[in-house]
């Protein structure tokens, strides 16, 4: 019946096919591309102009507290941009919470140059209040 017939048996291959995981991380490297400038949106304030040193480059990115031409209160922490009106107390509580974790982070304020001056003491006064050692104000750059 067995008649010197032997069936060969397959070995198992041991290979990864890696070709469709570098085909799934390109589509995902061009969709953080193209999304990356959407993301990065801030609340949109006319600055006074004025001949300032920057920031440095190298340091943490800055915890801005912004108010726009309405009157309202922002903040966006890093890279992120919150968009949602905040009052003078949460925003004393969120910096507050920061500056605990990271004296060191810088906190700017950003104003709209229509804004009366009362509004932005209010804002320094607040952030006084949370902790923060010192407070910079953003201006834009005078056109030459």
């Amino acid at each position: 019946m067995h008649q010197g017939y032997q069936r060969k048996r397959r070995r198992p291959v041991a290979e990864i096919n890696v070709v469709p995981y570098i085909d799934v991380m390109l589509v995902l490297l061009i969709i953080f591309m193209v999304t990356a400038p959407i993301v990065t949106q801030g609340v949109k304030v006319d600055l006074p102009e004025a001949s300032a040193e920057s920031l440095p480059a190298d340091g943490k990115p800055p915890v801005v507290a912004s108010i726009d031409a309405t009157g309202d209160y922002f903040l966006n922490v890093g890279e992120g941009a919150n968009n949602e009106a905040l009052d003078l107390e949460a925003i004393s509580v969120r910096v507050g919470a920061i500056i605990e974790l990271e004296p060191e982070r810088p906190v700017v304020v950003k104003a709209d140059r229509a804004i009366p001056y009362e509004r932005v003491i209010q804002l320094m006064v607040s952030l006084q209040a949370a902790g923060v050692p010192s407070v910079g104000l953003m201006t834009d750059s005078p056109e030459e």
